[in-house]
């Protein structure tokens, strides 16, 4: 400190002199204070927990999380009661942090990958899939097991694919084939099953490059992508539904089965029963997608709906949606499967009791979805009813 006041004693006067110590006096008195205040204190950092936390009552409601991460809520939410404690956030940062290592494709001694095919001449990477070819295949020409990721239409991407479709094709029985597809945000309905439904078309188009039977493909999604799979199964005679994209236009974009996970079906309906979300108000993720409000837009919504197009020719479903999903409503499964039952389609409701919007952890959902793929795809008698699993607060 005393080269200060040799510098100020040199060029300035008395007052300033005066002036600078009194600065410098303060200055110390006021730190020694502070860190007199804060000994033996912990410094709370701000957590995204804290900073979602508005009402500061150690809680996540739903309506506190920003829009992009309310598809995660029941997942998070363990005990279902609503609210996502600090203990339950911690638990579900850890299992998506263990997680991410399934979430980009990676090469393996048992999965051969190849990356961002584009279906369309756009070279758009949305226009684009994911082809999973088992390093030890079975056979010369084998099934096709497609996936299509969630999001509400607006997030999400074909890397997701991977994690639920490693296991089919390990088993060496199955080609598996992750679709992206343009969210709403760069483009309304009809876009999406437009994309869709050109992806089913290279696949057949490209069939005998990879060794892919087209007289059995088979579709798997969840949420968004439960709907747009459910789409594809009950739209293969729906010509303004198919587009022009792609240079496969003269193939079918036929597929021969469906498990639907917690797909919307029926968007009309679905504010008539318990959601977190009012799916009627202008910017729900249905009404983001056709474009506008869905009471404003019945005819738009009604088209965008796959419970509308339920025939007697439609494919054997699979639907499977917990009794506590508070953002597609149990009840969007229960009519359409009733629907397409009604129609006399082959279609079977899978309830899991207290189950929220996915994080199912049983195993007998495993075995099910299996099963039901080696029923319709490889012609194994299995016989799969209407039953109800409870769901279990196990972590993934």
């Amino acid at each position: 400190m005393k080269h200060y006041f040799k510098y100020f004693s040199r060029n300035c006067g008395p007052n300033i002199i005066f002036l600078a110590a009194k600065i410098i006096l303060l200055k110390g008195i006021s730190i020694f204070i502070l860190n007199f205040s804060l000994e033996g204190k912990e410094i709370k950092e701000d957590t995204i927990f804290d900073k979602w936390d508005k009402n500061g009552d150690n809680k996540l409601q739903f309506d506190e999380l920003p829009p992009n991460a309310r598809s995660n809520f029941n997942k998070a939410d363990q005990n279902n009661d609503g609210t996502i404690s600090r203990d339950e956030d911690k638990a579900f940062r850890t299992r998506l942090k263990r997680n991410t290592k399934f979430e980009r494709p990676t090469q393996s001694n048992l999965i051969k990958i190849k990356q961002n095919i584009f279906y369309t001449k756009n070279e758009n990477l949305r226009q684009s899939l994911d082809l999973f070819i088992p390093q030890k295949r079975k056979k010369e020409k084998l099934p096709v097991i497609v996936y299509i990721h969630g999001g509400a239409w607006k997030a999400g991407n074909k890397n997701q694919g991977l994690r639920h479709l490693s296991a089919f094709v390990e088993s060496g029985h199955y080609i598996g084939v992750s679709v992206g597809y343009r969210l709403s945000s760069e483009s309304e309905w009809p876009s999406q099953i437009h994309d869709c439904k050109a992806a089913i078309r290279w696949i057949r188009g490209n069939a005998k490059k990879y060794g892919m039977d087209t007289e059995k493909i088979g579709a798997i999604g969840h949420s968004a992508g439960g709907h747009l799979v459910s789409m594809l199964g009950t739209t293969s005679d729906v010509k303004h539904l198919e587009g022009s994209l792609g240079q496969y236009t003269n193939e079918s974009s036929k597929i021969h089965c469906v498990i639907n996970f917690f797909g919307p079906s029926a968007f009309l309906e679905m504010s008539k029963f318990p959601s977190r979300i009012d799916h009627d108000a202008a910017n729900s993720p249905e009404s983001q997608l056709i474009g506008g409000a869905l009471q404003s837009n019945k005819k738009k919504a009604l088209h965008a709906s796959p419970i509308y197009y339920a025939s007697k020719d439609d494919v054997p479903f699979l639907h499977i949606h917990g009794t506590k999903d508070q953002l597609v409503p149990y009840n969007q499964s229960v009519i359409f499967n009733k629907k397409l039952l009604e129609k006399g389609c082959n279609s079977t409701l899978i309830t899991i009791k207290e189950g929220g919007h996915g994080g199912f952890k049983s195993e007998k959902i495993k075995d099910l979805s299996q099963n039901f793929f080696e029923k319709h795809l490889r012609n194994s008698k299995f016989d799969i009813k209407d039953q109800t699993i409870k769901q279990s607060n196990l972590t993934d």
